[in-house]
This record gives C-alpha cells, sequence and structure tokens, in this order.
C-alpha cells in the first residue's frame, strides 16, 4: 500500500455529563497517512489540537499514537528526542508539552485516539503506563489497526452509547498494546526461553516438592535475577507458580477422578494432608469436599 490510499479519516466527539460518569470517555479518534514531502499535521484539526512540530503543544487528555508505517521522531517533557519507527505507541500524557512528526522525506501512517477519565487515571497511579516510558515497541499488528478502525468507525456512526461502546474498544487498544510490548520485549530476550523452561519443569515435577533455586542454578542464571523476571514474565514469584500449579492439578483431579483428598494431597506431595486441606481452603474458600460436591451438584442439574 503506498502512502495515501486511504485518506485522512477522524472524529471528535461530545461528551455529556452522564458519559463522565462511565468513568472512561473518547474525545477523538482518526487515522492520517502522511505522505513524502507534505504538510505536518493536517490543518484540519481543531485549534485545540493543531500544533506546529516546532513548538508542540500541551493536551487535556490521554492519546495513544500507533505508528503503522513509515518514521519520525518524538519528545516530551519527559523523553528526549527519540527516534520512532513502524510498530511504536506513542503514549502522550495531560499537561504534558510534546511534539512529534514524521521524518519529511519518508511520512508515516498515525492512528490515534484520545480519552479521559477516573479509569485511565487509576492505570496510570498504578503503574501501567508512565511519561518515563511513553515509548512502546509492539510490532506492526492487523488486531490493533483492527481496533483503531473500529473505534473510528463506532465514533462516525455515532448511535445510542457509543461513548460506552469507544470506552471498551480503547481499553481494548491499551491492553492489547501492553500485552504485545511485554510479549515482544521478553521474546527479544535469552531470559524468555529460561522461563519457559523453568515453567515446563516445574509442570513435569508437580506430583514432587522442587528445589526453585535449583532450577535457576540449572538453567545457568542467578536466582535473584531468575526470581525477578519470572515474577515480571508471569505476575507470579517461582514458588508462588509452583503452588498455582499445584491448586490447578488438584482442581482437576477433585473434578474428574474418584480419587479420596487423602489420594489427591499424597499425589501432589503436600506436606501433609491438613496443610493440603488449609491451604485448598484458603486459596479457594471452599474445602477440596465443598468444591468436588458443587462440581457434581452442578453436572446433575444439566
Amino acid at each position: 500500500m503506498r502512502f495515501n490510499d486511504l485518506g485522512i479519516d477522524f472524529k471528535y466527539l461530545l461528551v455529556n455529563e452522564k458519559d463522565k460518569k462511565f468513568g472512561l470517555t473518547v474525545n477523538t479518534v482518526g487515522f492520517q497517512p502522511i505522505a513524502p514531502n507534505t504538510v505536518y499535521p493536517s490543518t484540519e484539526h481543531p485549534k485545540s489540537y493543531y500544533f506546529t512540530p516546532n513548538n508542540g503543544r500541551i493536551l487535556s487528555e490521554y492519546q495513544i499514537v500507533y505508528i503503522s508505517k513509515g518514521k519520525g521522531i518524538f519528545s516530551s517533557d519527559s523523553t528526549k528526542r527519540t527516534n520512532i519507527t513502524k510498530g511504536q505507541v506513542i503514549f502522550l500524557f495531560p499537561g504534558q508539552w510534546h511534539t512529534y512528526c514524521p521524518l519529511k522525506e519518508i511520512g508515516w501512517n498515525e492512528y490515534y485516539i484520545g480519552f479521559e477519565g477516573k479509569i485511565i487515571d487509576d492505570i496510570v497511579a498504578n503503574g501501567f503506563i508512565s511519561p518515563e516510558n511513553q515509548i512502546l515497541s509492539v510490532g506492526v499488528n492487523e488486531d490493533l489497526v483492527n481496533l483503531f478502525s473500529t473505534a473510528i468507525k463506532v465514533a462516525k456512526e455515532d448511535k445510542t452509547a457509543a461513548q460506552q461502546n469507544l470506552a471498551g474498544i480503547a481499553f481494548n487498544i491499551l491492553g492489547t498494546i501492553l500485552s504485545l510490548a511485554q510479549n515482544r520485549n521478553f521474546e527479544s530476550k535469552e531470559s524468555a526461553q529460561k522461563i519457559e523452561r523453568a515453567k515446563v519443569i516445574m509442570i513435569e515435577n508437580i506430583h514432587k516438592n522442587i528445589d526453585i533455586k535449583g532450577i535457576a542454578t540449572n538453567l545457568g542464571i542467578s536466582y535473584s535475577l531468575f526470581r525477578k523476571a519470572f515474577k515480571e514474565y508471569t505476575g507470579y514469584a517461582p514458588a508462588q507458580y509452583f503452588q498455582e500449579l499445584k491448586l490447578r492439578k488438584a482442581k482437576e483431579l477433585l473434578a474428574e477422578t474418584n480419587y479420596s483428598i487423602k489420594e489427591i494431597s499424597y499425589e501432589l506431595n503436600f506436606s501433609s494432608y491438613e496443610y493440603f486441606l488449609s491451604f485448598f481452603k484458603k486459596r479457594v474458600g471452599v474445602t477440596p469436599m465443598e468444591y468436588r460436591n458443587s462440581g457434581r451438584i452442578k453436572q446433575n442439574s444439566n
């Protein structure tokens, strides 16, 4: 596809007081292909959004800018001048000065969505995105482009509850970006394969008690680095992850076999029957027998 095979396509939206109570509202969404040696940005945008790359701007909302083709530059109060290329996402924050533009001789394709509300404020407050890390590499991704395209379509149709629909799409875009960026980051690291290998070792030894530090040693990585990388990759510390595997297997055995509770405790090598009962109740909220019986009641009711 050449630049400008698709034309500029955008929508600025009105937000009422009821929409704001939903927790996230979308103010603008669009796509603009910038051909080489053409003016950027388009003069069709409202004054509150228009800027010149030399002067930059400050927005009162969050924006996600996704570059699907081409190259350019970006800088902000918290990010020094940085080269941008296709497959990268720029997060823009309210009250933050920033500027960006495609390279004049190359151009780029740019998708964007602007939004605000308590939901995104909480996401930022909890560190999922931050001005200190506002450029993420996600690759050129069809699903992401489809989400932006759907958002543009919904915005232009402007049907009842369009704001709530758009809020869901914006949240989906954000979640997709964070997932793609994290997986892409791990896939580029040798440690990712080591963590995957550690997970396989745990699965294959679920009937035993394993030495977590021994796994790290066998994989040729220090335990402190292994633990940190493992938790970042899976969301669990290694020992917690192994316990989750045991819990998952216990649920499976309770639901699908006639093994006694003691046999399951022994099968999964818990330190004692009493500890298994306590561990299961604490994690699931019911005893193993209650969990088994509830499954059978559901089966009989069907």
